[in-house]
């Protein structure tokens, strides 16, 4: 193919900038990789007079991005505007009508819309791309889709939200508590305009749903994501899984189990010196684990101008040369409706809580435990003030249904000081 590829992009924030800024910079690199030219035909945007810090003269421009996707002279559709439904998704629908390939970063439109966005763009014969969808930089859709297409996979867990991991971490680094690193990340300009997208877990969750999808051939199912954020771990919790030996991190996991499909988004603890223990700052790694390969560990920048146009461009080469697939990976007419198992699978937790200072306080608790069938590996206390003692305690594996009968039981006898926390343990 000699004829140009030609691009409508819609959207131009910090990824749609750097998007362009690349197209320019490595013209001639693009196409002798791809045999052929890439270039822009038109944009869209919100405010044509606002400074971008590049000229954007030579495109014609759209304020209506649904009047950008049915242009005739463009043939992929380059969506970078965001959100789950409203311009993204009308724009994105005009596009595939109108018979253009979509190249996409939207993680929320694709985990609510994704499985009737497949079906449409494959009737078409179109492609639907969306590596800068999840993990920023880090090609894990490619690497499921493709690399790993001859692996049955058993796990994909990872790091999805580099604003929480850097909260964490920093909470660790400085001995600071969450609200002073939430300030931080904000001034940062680290989360998002609705901050709970990013530290409620709702961002990595629409990662997770996506890459549950293409691992197990299932129908997108993002309402099956068990969810929970970063806003209760404290620095107790921070400081005193170190003294176990464990780092706190926000974990997404989706793997098979007896019961379906397992998907959750939630705080966990990992082993220190786990490649997952050891993120540090905004970075993200996914870990993907299939019975031929075994284990591979995907690290890299999860967000910014440079790492998620890069995936963006990996998508717009492989239209160039010509390269379709299904967009989940196998056709979505085949993808099965996987029941959404809430349970999940056996796994050690992590327990603290504080006694009030009574005889028999402790042996109460460790009684319960052992009436709900959970199973004590290790238990500390810590220095008590006059009305209460702190108590961490480390199971065995156990379910969670187990735990919450326990948990359900303490909180009906009179020695709680407050509200238990209970935290997954991850191995790898």
């Amino acid at each position: 193919m000699t004829n140009a590829l030609r691009l409508g992009i819609a959207g131009l924030g910090t990824v749609g900038v750097g998007v362009v800024r690349i197209l320019r910079k490595q013209t001639r690199l693009l196409e002798a990789r791809t045999g052929r030219r890439i270039e822009i035909s038109a944009v869209s945007a919100r405010d044509s007079g606002k400074d971008r810090g590049v000229n954007l003269s030579a495109y014609a421009w759209e304020t209506d991005p649904v009047a950008l996707a049915r242009r005739d002279d463009i043939d992929v559709f380059v969506e970078l505007m965001g959100g789950s439904e409203g311009a993204a998704k009308d724009a994105t629908e005009a596009a595939l009508a109108s018979g253009k390939h979509v190249v996409t970063a939207n993680k929320a439109l694709l985990a609510l819309h994704g499985q009737a966005l497949a079906e449409q763009a494959e009737a078409a014969g179109l492609s639907i791309r969306y590596e800068a969808a999840v993990a920023g930089g880090i090609p894990v859709i490619k690497a499921l889709a493709e690399g790993l297409a001859g692996n049955e996979i058993t796990r994909v867990m990872g790091v999805m939200n580099g604003t929480c991991n850097y909260i964490l971490t920093r909470m660790e680094a400085t001995g600071q508590g969450y609200n002073a690193l939430f300030e931080e990340a904000d001034k940062l300009g680290y989360l998002e305009a609705d901050p709970n997208l990013d530290v409620g877990g709702i961002d990595a969750s629409h990662k997770l749903a996506i890459l549950a999808a293409i691992a197990f051939g299932t129908r997108v199912n993002f309402d099956g994501v068990e969810i929970e954020g970063i806003q209760r771990v404290t620095l107790e919790d921070i400081r005193q899984a170190a003294d176990m030996g464990y780092r706190i991190k926000l974990l997404g996991v989706a793997q098979r189990s007896p019961r379906g499909l397992v998907q959750r988004m939630q705080p966990c603890l990992v082993p220190a010196d786990s490649p997952l223990g050891q993120l540090e700052g905004g970075t993200n790694m996914v870990v993907i684990e299939g019975d031929a390969v075994e284990q591979i560990v995907l690290r890299g920048p999860g967000a910014g101008e440079g790492p998620t146009a890069s995936a963006v461009l990996g998508d717009i080469c492989d239209l160039a040369r010509g390269c379709h697939m299904p967009v989940f990976g196998q056709p979505a007419t085949t993808l099965e409706k996987a029941k959404a198992a809430q349970t999940g699978l056996p796994a050690p937790y992590y327990l603290r809580m504080s006694l009030l200072d009574k005889p028999g306080a402790l042996a109460k608790i460790a009684s319960i435990l052992g009436e709900a069938g959970v199973s004590i590996n290790r238990m500390r206390q810590y220095g008590h003030s006059e009305a209460a003692a702190p108590v961490l305690i480390v199971t065995h594996k156990t379910t969670r249904a187990a735990l919450n009968q326990a948990l359900e039981a303490m909180g009906k006898t009179d020695v709680m000081a407050g509200e238990p926390v209970a935290l997954r343990i991850e191995h790898l």
